[in-house]
């Protein structure tokens, strides 16, 4: 019988995610993972499997804890009207990505754009976490032009796909710029095309 693990999974994952969204997969060395995670390479190894591994867990974190924070401001009727809580999602990232020193945008989008750890199960959790905003952004869309408070003349699916790239493109651009009119200026867009 084996010992007992003496840490907590979570804890290892929640300490890794913050490595992997610092660094990136491939500048993320087993080293940085081991002295952020407090564990042995053995240890890591064998609880994770290999450090593709616990990336994979990682993004799975940051999508059961960062992502799903964001679906549940959408889904939140006492967040206000539609055009609110899409208002409410995008300023909640222009804040958080302003006050974060190191820029770190969104680690979904940061696997996406990253080819060293791209493989096809990294692939498809980030394809479910974009999927999942979609459908968000779709439901109150459909919601809204059902009420009145949006136009009806294009497909929600459409208008959300639209929305949703403007949302990724404001999270990439918050990478690399000071200028939070400029980022609420894309926020401002957005809502303007719905």
């Amino acid at each position: 019988m084996g010992r007992p693990r003496e840490f907590s999974d979570h804890a290892v994952v929640d300490a890794a995610m913050e490595v992997f969204w610092e660094k990136g997969y491939e500048a993320a060395t087993t080293q940085d993972l081991c002295d952020r995670t407090g564990l042995g390479r053995g240890s890591l190894y064998n609880a994770f499997g290999s450090k593709h591994r616990l990336y994979e867990e990682a993004i799975r974190r940051y999508a059961a804890t960062r992502a799903d924070a964001q679906l549940a401001i959408l889904a939140d009727p006492e967040a206000g009207s539609v055009r609110e809580r899409l208002r409410e999602l995008m300023l909640g990232v222009i804040e958080a990505d302003m006050a974060d020193p190191g820029r770190r945008g969104c680690l979904a989008l940061n696997a996406a754009t990253e080819p060293s750890g791209r493989t096809e199960a990294v692939a498809a959790l980030v394809r479910r976490q974009f999927a999942d905003l979609e459908q968000a952004i779709c439901h109150l869309v459909t919601l809204g032009q059902r009420t009145g408070e949006l136009p009806a003349d294009r497909a929600p699916l459409q208008v959300a796909r639209t929305f949703q790239s403007a949302y990724y493109g404001l999270r990439v651009l918050a990478k690399v710029t000071d200028d939070r009119n400029a980022l609420l200026d894309v926020m401002e867009g957005a809502l303007a095309a719905l």
